[in-house]
């Protein structure tokens, strides 16, 4: 089965009609190894098709996010971020002032989450979570600065 095949199948089961401006969305998030911008999403659907509205591109965003399919996420600097979901869940460390992202295990934020239920009774949806701070090497910096 060819990637686009793939991409037609999980939108089948995700429920999704399945449309050319959509498998390409898709496309360009699965293929991307990392997060991109909606307008990096518009700019690669828009070479292989030019005729793609911006809008239809922030719809099919929003409803491939609302399935799950991507993760949607705000790192802090104004943009929101997309990235194809292989796994269910998916979660980041975020530094507020390099920028820096990383991956923050499923086991703390599992933590995170039974610790939540036990203390309050709260089932937290924790399926995608963005945790922003100061990174180490921030830290860092700022104590060597004397901040």
């Amino acid at each position: 089965m060819t990637s686009r095949e793939e991409s037609a199948e999980t939108l089948r089961r995700a429920g999704h009609r399945v449309t050319s401006a959509k498998l390409l969305v898709m496309e360009a998030l699965r293929h991307a190894g990392d997060h991109l911008s909606a307008t990096s999403v518009i700019d690669q659907v828009r070479r292989d098709a030019p005729h793609v509205s911006e809008s239809t591109v922030y719809r099919t965003l929003g409803a491939l996010r609302d399935s799950r399919l991507i993760s949607e996420t705000t790192f802090g600097h104004g943009e929101v971020a997309y990235e194809w979901l292989e796994e269910r869940s998916h979660h980041h460390l975020v530094c507020s002032q390099c920028g820096a992202v990383d991956e923050l295990s499923d086991e703390v934020v599992a933590g995170f989450a039974k610790q939540l239920s036990d203390a309050h009774g709260f089932n937290a949806d924790l399926q995608h979570l963005a945790v922003p701070g100061i990174c180490a090497r921030c830290s860092r910096d700022s104590e060597a600065a004397g901040e």
